[in-house]
């Protein structure tokens, strides 16, 4: 079981990597944009997809700060 978890783990990690900054800036250009319907599925991965940017901005910076000290 532990095996299974680990492997939707990783397969979450590298999706996210990946597709979240398209998801970030996608979604409200179809929404927006091209009038698609609501999905609330989508809107939670939006966000989710949104916490993810603002926190690689925030330990980027973190990292920049930190070395400059």
């Amino acid at each position: 079981m532990s095996k299974v978890l680990r492997e939707i783990y990783g397969t979450g990690i590298i999706f996210f990597y990946y597709t979240k900054y398209f998801i970030l800036i996608g979604w409200p250009l179809l929404y927006f944009g091209l009038e698609y319907k609501r999905n609330v599925i989508m809107d939670i991965l939006w966000v989710f997809c949104a916490a993810l940017s603002i926190k690689d901005i925030f330990l980027a910076w973190y990292k920049s700060k930190k070395r400059d000290s």
